[in-house]
């Protein structure tokens, strides 16, 4: 064979390789469908203070574990204190208060009672001086004096009620349902709450990360002062979307992480987000903007799916970030098998990069 014809089977070899590569990687595609675009996600709990404060002790330090629960760091906690103890005295002084306003409400109803026999007193003089006139026994200047005494007294006994309707008013309800024991236990229900959040605490079992915070800064409220990495993860694939047509949730799939070449771990689809930010429509008042391209064929969609690994905890001993490569698995079972050979062929090639 001349050194022409070898080249001539060479190129043939080649372009029928080529081509055996370019169908496999077509077909691959819609029914072997992997992806370098995943990773492992953990909530972060940004740890923000209440109350304002001098930090006067940090119990933690950075990638510190901690517990839900567990005291991060603490504000000076005097000003609360007095706080609640203020909080207390306005409480002991609206049940003195009330106590006061018992006592007036006493004293009217008594002045109502002797005011009331008074009255009764003079109607029975007024009705008898009426008799008495008729019969020509008294002087009209007389009668006129007992109406008068009469109409005094009536006046006397409303002005009594009147002040007792204000005094009961004033004093509310009996018991703790009364207005001013109930703003006074608010106040001081808020009191310890605020000497509650003196000390922060975390929220959710992780790790402490970004601490910026130490003995004599001034936490404001409402100001992060560190981060909690939680213990939890979420595994994030992202895919084109033709890849994803004969995919649903509960198919099963393969996973290999950058950061354990050479491993393969088994999973399975568990949901498919509801879209992406390229499809969110921000109502700002302004027209409808068209998407430009000078290409002939734009880049794909991809879709984010979640995958929930069989080996759960593993997650948790990731760091968030971490990179990782989907193999999603056709129900066939020789689509299956090339499935994993493919994955497991990526996941040897993780040792060189």
């Amino acid at each position: 064979m001349t050194p022409d014809q070898k080249f001539a089977r060479y190129v043939k070899i080649s372009l029928v390789g080529f081509i055996l590569l370019f169908a496999y990687f077509v077909v691959a595609d819609m029914f072997l469908p992997v992806t370098p675009q995943a990773r492992v996600y953990h909530p972060v709990v940004q740890v923000t203070p209440q109350v304002s404060g001098r930090v006067n002790q940090v119990l933690v330090n950075n990638n510190q574990a901690i517990k839900t629960g567990e005291a991060l760091f603490l504000i000076e906690a005097a000003p609360f204190n007095l706080a609640l103890e203020q909080a207390q005295l306005a409480y002991a002084d609206a049940q003195l208060q009330n106590q006061r306003l018992d006592s007036s409400v006493k004293a009217i109803q008594a002045q109502l009672a002797a005011g009331n026999a008074k009255l009764h007193e003079q109607q029975l003089l007024f009705d008898r001086s009426e008799s008495l006139l008729k019969k020509r026994s008294i002087s009209e200047q007389e009668y006129e004096t007992i109406s008068a005494n009469y109409q005094s007294s009536k006046a006397n006994v409303a002005a009594i009620e009147a002040q007792l309707t204000e005094a009961k008013l004033a004093r509310g309800q009996l018991g703790e349902d009364n207005l001013a024991l109930r703003h006074a236990q608010n106040q001081l229900a808020q009191a310890k709450l605020n000497l509650s959040y003196s000390i922060v605490t975390a929220d959710a079992d992780g790790k402490v990360a970004n601490l910026q915070v130490s003995t004599g800064t001034f936490a404001n409220k409402g100001q992060p002062m560190l981060a909690v990495v939680a213990n939890k993860a979420d595994l994030v694939a992202d895919f084109r979307e033709k890849s994803l047509v004969n995919i649903k949730v509960g198919s099963k799939a393969k996973v290999t992480f950058d950061a354990l070449p050479g491993q393969v771990f088994a999973a399975t689809v568990s949901s498919f987000e509801a879209g992406v930010s390229n499809g969110q429509l921000n109502a700002n008042g302004l027209l409808s903007s068209t998407e430009s391209s000078n290409r002939w064929v734009r880049d794909a969609q991809r879709q984010r799916i979640h995958i929930d690994l069989e080996q759960a905890q593993l997650l948790s001993k990731l760091p968030s970030g971490a990179r990782a490569t989907v193999q999603l698995l056709p129900e066939s079972v020789i689509g299956q098998w090339f499935g994993v050979m493919q994955i497991r062929f990526i996941s040897l090639l993780h040792y060189i990069y």
